[in-house]
């Protein structure tokens, strides 16, 4: 399974919080588009080995990834955030509620096709709920891309800043 890379930043040198959820973003759009174009090609043109190695491939960094970055926002962003504004943050954890359930839904789906590779019903619900959270993340995403983060920027002070960044590198996280 290929994930996205472990970073840690060097001893001594703090992250800032902002670019690294953005970095985040980026490597999660590539792999929205890799399940987007695999699911598509299984439920339309049928099986095929590379394929499916792709979706299982992006069906794993959705699952697992994108959970993590999920949790670590609602865990070191949004509290702090939240001291100054509440609406935003409220929207983008239901957001994140529905895309758990979103994934679940997916790595179901999944399952049966990988026991039936050859199910015409199973590769289109494959593509069909893999389709509903591309939509929902690339909209989620410019959400946070294009308004929350330049909230952030505006009018959290540099400590704020430096919080979310020792939330987000506490003992047990992945930065």
């Amino acid at each position: 399974m290929k994930t996205a890379p472990v970073r840690k930043s060097a001893p001594g040198r703090r992250i800032d919080p902002i670019a690294q959820f953005m970095q985040e973003h980026d490597e999660t759009l590539v792999q929205l588009s890799a399940l987007n174009k695999s699911s598509r090609s299984i439920a339309e043109d049928g099986f095929t080995a590379d394929a499916f190695r792709r979706l299982h491939d992006a069906v794993a960094f959705v699952a697992e990834e994108v959970g993590f970055h999920n949790k670590r926002e609602e865990e070191a962003l949004f509290p702090v955030l939240e001291r100054y504004v509440e609406g935003p943050t409220g929207l983008m954890r239901e957001e994140h509620r529905t895309l758990k359930k979103e994934f679940l839904r997916l790595r179901k789906a999944f399952g049966r096709l990988e026991l039936h590779h050859e199910s015409k019903a199973a590769a289109t619900e494959v593509a069909l709920v893999a389709r509903g959270i591309v939509q929902i993340m690339v909209n989620h995403i410019h959400k946070e891309n294009h308004i929350l983060f330049p909230l952030v920027q505006k009018f959290l002070t540099k400590d704020a800043l430096r919080e979310i960044a020792r939330r987000m590198t506490a003992p047990g996280t992945k930065i």
